[in-house]
């Protein structure tokens, strides 16, 4: 198949959080992206081979980046759906816990691992230097090898690092998904997890707190996570409480408090 290289000029009007005004200017940026992407090289997988998705999912890159005018963030999240969510389900919770800092949510709905990758080398924190990064990554994508995965999140890992050398990384494990215990998904969650956890270091730190949304037998309820994968408010009430001690040691207290 022939591949297109696709220039692609936004001019987006900001759009601002809950905790901040839009700007009444706008920006510009031009990317530059072949399509269909190129295949990895051999030996490469997916995971650790950065690339963009397009359609909509290009836009909403463009409004993150936009949202950096608002900076400088101290606190930034970052990852897919689940953390994108913290704008929906988890809104409520945000507002309450997070409003006193400068936070910022770069999560985008679907993303796996190399997705956030390449956001990260295309401007998702241009010109940022926080004090922390929270990041939680890796299932979507769910069947494929999990050293592979690993693997790509220790890539995003180096890369944070590199464009942001103050800033401390706090890795989340891969939250569990499917009802029970024996669910194929949960099972290549924990392999996954099980690799990402010897990531943690002087820069970063691994936290997992996944046992805290299932039942006492494994099972996750429906009232925790309606689709056994997204937590509902309860859940980011117990994702606050969960990284609040490393966000107090990293960023300090918030705004009044």
């Amino acid at each position: 198949m022939k591949s297109t290289s696709l220039v692609l000029l936004f001019c987006a009007l900001t759009t601002g959080l809950a905790f901040a005004q839009a700007p009444s200017a706008t920006t510009t940026r031009t990317l530059t992206i072949t399509w269909p992407p190129p295949q990895p090289p051999p030996g490469t997988a997916w995971a650790s081979y950065p690339g963009p998705r397009l359609d909509w999912w290009i836009a909403r890159f463009e409004t993150n980046v936009d949202k950096l005018q608002q900076g400088p963030y101290d606190l930034v999240f970052d990852g897919d759906s689940i953390t994108d969510n913290w704008q929906g389900p988890g809104k409520d919770v945000w507002k309450e816990r997070y409003s006193g800092y400068k936070a910022l949510d770069l999560g985008i709905g679907g993303d796996q691992v190399q997705h956030v990758t390449w956001r990260a080398q295309n401007g998702s924190l241009a010109g940022q230097s926080p004090k922390l990064i929270v990041v939680m990554i890796g299932t979507n994508n769910s069947g494929q090898e999990p050293k592979d995965v690993a693997a790509g999140v220790k890539m995003l890992l180096d890369e944070y690092e590199k464009l942001c050398p103050h800033a401390h990384l706090l890795l989340l494990g891969i939250f569990p998904r499917g009802a029970s215990p024996t669910d194929q998904g949960r099972v290549w969650v924990g392999k996954v997890n099980e690799i990402i956890s010897t990531y943690g270091s002087d820069r970063v730190t691994y936290l997992d707190f996944g046992s805290k949304f299932l039942q006492p037998d494994g099972t996750i309820s429906p009232d925790m996570m309606p689709d056994f994968l997204h937590p509902t408010a309860k859940g980011y009430t117990i994702w606050a409480d969960a990284i609040q001690p490393v966000v107090d040691q990293y960023v300090g207290k918030p705004a009044g408090k």
